[in-house]
């Protein structure tokens, strides 16, 4: 943290740049032919970024950020074992809510968003959690 600096306003900025990245995500998957059914759907389970519709298709999307140099796999190689089985549960939470979408095949993706020089570069990663 630079001097001067506090921790809220770090957190700060980081909730600003998950909240643009996020936006940046939906704009880049709408322009793909996506449409957008939730974002930000919080469950037990965990939070869902953002679950989009791709003709017969219910995709959830993982958008992970990262500012600066990639490192260690970048945005996308953080979403672990772990962090897909909570992906999972909330995405059941999520299909109990709404059950007229339970029908539909899902899709589990990652938008992983770089921020680099004041702007926001998206990669898509269909399928992320399949081997």
């Amino acid at each position: 943290m630079r001097a001067g600096a506090t921790a809220g306003s770090a957190a700060g900025a980081r909730q600003a740049l998950g909240r643009a990245a996020e936006r940046a995500a939906r704009e880049f998957l709408a322009a793909q032919g996506l449409s957008c059914v939730a974002a930000n759907f919080r469950t037990r389970a965990g939070e869902l970024d953002l679950v989009m519709r791709e003709g017969p298709l219910l995709v959830v999307v993982e958008v992970r950020c990262r500012s600066g140099a990639v490192r260690f796999g970048g945005a996308a190689a953080s979403v672990d074992r772990r962090k897909q089985r909570r992906l999972i549960a909330a995405t059941g939470l999520f299909l109990l809510a709404h059950r007229r979408l339970a029908a539909l095949r899902v899709r589990f993706d990652v938008v992983a968003v770089t921020a680099r020089a004041g702007t926001l570069g998206c990669e898509w990663l269909r399928d992320a959690f399949r081997t």
